[in-house]
């Protein structure tokens, strides 16, 4: 299908070409064309004017739990070890792949709403995950969760090899759960597998004062540092959270070209700490932003990230302009797809794959029109999405998503979540 996307507003987050731009694009076969300021004539199955809107790269969600939706506010206000060994685990040890499979689909629902084309995911059952995502014809990086409760680290090769097909939505990269939930005869085991793999590592690590800690006394050593020596970081990968680091963590991440991804949201919540937002950026270490998990966060909503991304550097800092909010943008989309290794998904340019949306800028919270980047980060909320497309498939229009029927699903979690409830409370 050939779509033109007309009388539009047009932010490219191309390093050549970052001023926004009045213009169109023309898309076919899932990918970029045409783009210019010029009318591009020409046939088209569908033309869309976009009434001066603005066309803009979807957010890339670098760090998610898809999954756990079903387990929102089933256990809030609590530290995240208490939250996990007291709340969490023990439910996830009662899901079943059809579970994950519904309540990863309720995931990528709210994911559309908020204009995030593409997420990073770790949860158990991947292929259940990897099915979800497919038939919502949604984006979908995965990384294992493996630890020392899960059968993953058995299965990590395995969906290596089967998850990864040319030409899918879906993709897999290796990584595990974290140091603190993983003992050392499975962590050589990873480690072994990315040797294998030459993949790069993905894990949560300096998430809480409380882990590092807990590291240093069991190996002498940081999460970071450690998980290093053991060869996890040889073929690059990255952190999730990255809070509480030593500068020998951030000496490892610039060696080894790491991706540190913020959750602020999360970790505000579960009151584990700000990260070092201005520290990163002076070191060049780069950033991405996730959600992380519903059930720790416990919304999906990625304008709400970026905003807590900017707001909280600048309380840590005390500093309000520690990060500016174009900044923000790039780690909301180029830098999470660099992270997620989606290399056709990084700007709007010729040749990348249609993973767009609109922003509607008629709204009161984007009126004036001083600065479309800065009202996007400090005024934008999910009522400016007004289109969501992925891989040239328009999946949200207005409000509507097209082509799934959303109240099955909602119906379907919570079978889910009353069955789970019931079981775990025995």
């Amino acid at each position: 299908m050939r779509i033109r996307l007309h009388n539009a507003r047009i932010l490219t987050m191309s390093p050549k070409d970052d001023n926004i731009f009045m213009g169109e694009i023309v898309v076919e076969d899932g990918r970029i064309i045409a783009i210019g300021t010029d009318s591009i004539t020409g046939q088209y199955d569908k033309e869309i004017d976009c009434h001066a809107n603005l066309l803009m790269p979807g957010f890339k969600n670098a760090h998610a739990h898809s999954g756990m939706s079903g387990l929102r506010s089933l256990a809030d206000d609590l530290p995240l070890n208490e939250w996990l060994t007291k709340s969490i685990f023990p439910v996830e040890a009662l899901m079943t792949a059809d579970d994950i499979y519904w309540m990863s689909q309720l995931s990528v629902l709210e994911y559309l709403t908020s204009g995030i084309t593409a997420c990073f995911d770790m949860y158990m059952e991947q292929e259940a995950v990897a099915k979800a995502m497919d038939d919502m014809g949604f984006r979908c990086v995965q990384t294992s969760g493996a630890n020392d409760f899960s059968k993953d680290i058995r299965e990590m090769s395995r969906l290596y090899d089967n998850i990864n097909q040319p030409d899918s939505l879906q993709s897999y990269i290796l990584g595990f759960h974290a140091e603190y939930t993983t003992n050392i005869d499975n962590l050589k085991a990873i480690a072994a597998q990315i040797d294998e793999k030459k993949s790069p590592c993905y894990v949560h690590a300096c998430e809480t004062q409380q882990e590092v800690e807990g590291c240093l006394q069991r190996y002498g050593m940081t999460p970071v540092k450690f998980l290093d020596s053991l060869g996890m970081f040889k073929y690059g990968g990255g952190i999730y959270h990255g809070v509480h680091m030593s500068e020998e963590d951030f000496d490892v991440m610039k060696k080894r070209g790491l991706f540190v991804v913020t959750n602020p949201g999360s970790n505000t919540k579960l009151a584990s700490g700000i990260a070092p937002i201005k520290k990163y950026m002076e070191l060049g270490i780069p950033i991405a932003i996730g959600t992380d998990g519903p059930a720790s966060n416990n919304c999906l909503d990625f304008f709400r990230e970026m905003f807590l991304v900017t707001g909280l550097a600048k309380l840590r800092e005390n500093d309000a302009a520690v990060i500016d909010a174009k900044e923000v943008l790039k780690m909301a989309t180029v830098n999470g797809a660099k992270a997620m290794h989606l290399k056709d998904c990084e700007t709007l340019s010729v040749g990348q794959k249609a993973d767009i949306i609109m922003i509607d800028l008629q709204q009161p919270n984007m009126q004036p029109i001083n600065n479309i980047e800065k009202n996007i980060v400090y005024s934008g909320s999910k009522q400016n999405v007004k289109m969501t497309m992925i891989e040239g498939k328009i999946l949200y229009w207005e409000g509507k998503f097209l082509n799934t029927d959303a109240q099955n699903i909602y119906q379907q979690v919570e079978r889910v979540k009353t069955r789970l409830c019931k079981e775990v409370n025995g």
